[in-house]
């Protein structure tokens, strides 16, 4: 027998092993960007996993709710909400990719402070207690589904079977997002989002030619730019969450270093070559952010106009936990009782891909506010991966605790909406100034898109000061 048979092997010196972690720049990890969009297509992605978020709770319970409550009259909102807030998407993402910071520790830095935190950074933290009640709805919604397809012990909105499911709900989503792998993400967030948005987009191109038909005239009726009265609170909200909110435009900044854009472009020696990868990677983070555009921005029309042309003329609008059941009816009072069941496989796929996204994305951002307080090294791969996953298993359980005290699915959503709308403000000034203090002036974007982000900003603040006022019950 060789002596050296059973000997164990040496660790490969710490200089030896490449440094792979995507928010570590280095000239190793330098990649030259794609041209166009054939050779692009495989490094789409962050925009998907933000499109499963946004194809979720929004869409699903607030749009719907909205077209429910005020008809096709504030269809121009839903098109404005979707598209007004790409522009500071894209501009975060940009500095993102040319620094490889992620948004919170960008956030971090505009002044003023109340010591080691940001005054944006405290809003975050307003922000995410008020998401603790949303992402709760949504998770109580994908219990609730499950819960009327397979009830347990009887009444299957009763206390026994909802709790169950969410245990189930909960114990499911650890489980499968503990490693909190980005592929994994990517792929789960595509597979969720193909099921329902596609059953969903096709039943509302099928509405005219059922008893729920609608017309031309609805459609440009819709587009008058009026807000009828009695429903500027669900508008309010519906504008928060719908489209890009606060908290996707900032955890977005993750999936883009994730996906390697970041460390593609490497650390900024000055270069002409550094201007050219980070000019090419910044296009494909344009055409990710277009293919989630699209895809979110059909699928909200979808919902609200199943909402205005099913639900409100028959005086339906989703209230707690009958939530589901009212939806269904979307689908049932169109294609028969038979689509119930339908409707409750895709209300689980769309609710559960906001979950998805919401607890991998929520742990990143929570481990990011630690870090810049300084409670954690961010840069430390080990530490940080570790309390990613301290959180994936944290979160979900007190999102459940939340829905099961609480038991108002829309109620909680819309509340977690109208704070998402105050923090757009924050996001707003801390893009404009990171933009001036550390974004690289070689590689803003164009004077048509320089125009885009004034408007989009503009329109942000107006909400955002808006959102805040009636908080305090200015509007009272």
């Amino acid at each position: 027998m060789s002596p050296n048979k059973d000997r164990p092997k040496a660790a490969a010196p710490a200089h030896l092993i490449p440094d792979t972690d995507p928010y570590h720049l280095t000239p190793e990890g330098i990649q030259e960007p794609p041209v166009g969009w054939r050779h692009s297509l495989k490094h789409l992605g962050p925009g998907l996993i933000l499109s499963a978020s946004i194809v979720g709770s929004g869409e699903l319970i607030a749009t719907t709710t909205l077209g429910a409550t005020a008809g096709f009259a504030l269809l121009w909102l839903v098109i404005f909400s979707t598209l007004v807030k790409v522009a500071v998407q894209v501009e975060l993402a940009r500095w993102t990719i040319s620094t490889g910071q992620p948004a919170l520790t960008g956030y971090n830095k505009v002044p003023p402070k109340l010591g080691p935190v940001g005054w944006i950074n405290l809003l975050w933290v307003l922000m995410a207690l008020s998401k603790i009640l949303q992402i709760g709805g949504v998770l109580g919604g994908t219990a609730a589904s499950l819960s009327i397809l397979f009830p347990i012990g009887g009444d299957p909105l009763g206390m026994t079977s909802l709790s169950i499911w969410t245990s189930v709900t909960v114990v499911g989503s650890i489980a499968l997002l503990y490693s909190s792998r980005y592929s994994l993400i990517e792929r789960g967030a595509v597979f969720l989002v193909v099921i329902f948005s596609v059953v969903t987009i096709v039943i509302a191109l099928g509405l005219p030619f059922t008893p729920f038909a609608y017309s031309v005239e609805d459609v440009l009726g819709g587009l008058a730019f009026a807000i009828p009265a009695g429903t500027i609170g669900a508008a309010i909200a519906m504008f928060g969450i719908t489209g890009v909110g606060a908290d996707e435009l900032t955890f977005y900044t993750y999936w883009c270093i994730e996906k390697g854009y970041a460390r593609n472009v490497g650390p900024n020696d000055g270069s002409e070559a550094w201007e050219r990868r980070a000019k090419g990677w910044i296009s494909v983070m344009y055409k990710d952010a277009f293919v989630s555009w699209a895809i979110y921005t059909f699928g909200t029309l979808a919902f609200f106009i199943m909402g205005a042309a099913v639900l409100q003329p028959q005086g339906l609008v989703p209230v707690g936990n009958e939530m589901i059941t009212t939806l269904s009816r979307m689908y049932t009072d169109t294609l028969g009782e038979w689509a119930a069941i339908l409707f409750l496989v895709g209300s689980f796929a769309v609710l559960g891909s906001t979950l998805w996204a919401a607890i991998p994305s929520w742990s990143r951002m929570y481990v990011n506010f630690l870090s810049v307080v300084g409670v954690l090294d961010w840069q430390d791969t080990k530490v940080r991966t570790a309390w990613i996953r301290g959180f994936t298993v944290a979160l979900p359980i007190i999102w459940g605790l939340a829905y099961l005290t609480i038991q108002s699915p829309v109620l909680m959503v819309q509340i977690g909406g109208v704070m998402t709308g105050v923090f757009l403000l924050g996001t707003v000034v801390a893009v404009w100034y990171l933009r001036k203090t550390e974004t690289d002036p070689r590689i803003y974007g164009s004077g048509l898109f320089n125009a885009a982000l004034v408007i989009s900003s503009i329109a942000i603040i107006l909400l955002g000061i808006y959102s805040a006022l009636n908080v305090f019950g200015a509007f009272k």
